[in-house]
């Protein structure tokens, strides 16, 4: 058995509409275009056919791999995360204590990262460390340039 994967409501939604996205509007594009292109003519060397073929086999595995993955989701209900420490969907303020920089970083799981928006997976090296830490908490992060030492200076769920 798989392990469960934490997302929020809105995680989900977003995951379901996807899937219907792929399933409904995607996969039709795909056979219209191998019916197009299989009228072209000789298979064998119809480089449009294969190219459609193998959209098609790349589309129907990432349907295959998003329903699995709605199959094992647990929703979270964020209120009853404590906020004490830096858990999933928590905000954590962070100052390098090098560079004196501050930063806000979104806690969460991988299906609900975006690194444009600072909301970074709790298996990334940053959000690993932060994960379960507490204000006042200093963590060293191993990253490909070097090491960085993070003071928490606040956490929040707003």
């Amino acid at each position: 058995m798989s392990e469960p994967i934490y997302v929020s409501k809105e995680g989900r939604l977003k995951l379901e509409a996807e899937l219907k996205r792929l399933k409904f509007e995607e996969r039709p594009k795909i056979v219209a275009e191998i019916k197009r292109t299989r009228e072209l003519g000789d298979l064998s060397e119809n480089a449009e056919y294969h190219a459609a073929k193998e959209a098609q086999v790349h589309l129907e595995r990432k349907i295959a791999e998003l329903h699995e993955k709605l199959l094992h989701i647990q929703e979270v209900d964020t209120d009853q995360i404590p906020s004490d420490k830096a858990y999933l969907f928590a905000r954590v303020l962070v100052k390098d204590k090098k560079s004196g920089h501050e930063t806000v970083y979104t806690l969460a799981p991988p299906e609900e990262a975006d690194v444009d928006k600072d909301i970074i997976s709790v298996k990334s090296p940053i959000g690993a460390a932060l994960l379960g830490k507490a204000v006042g908490d200093v963590v060293s992060i191993k990253v490909p340039r070097g090491i960085l030492e993070y003071e928490i200076l606040r956490i929040s769920r707003d």
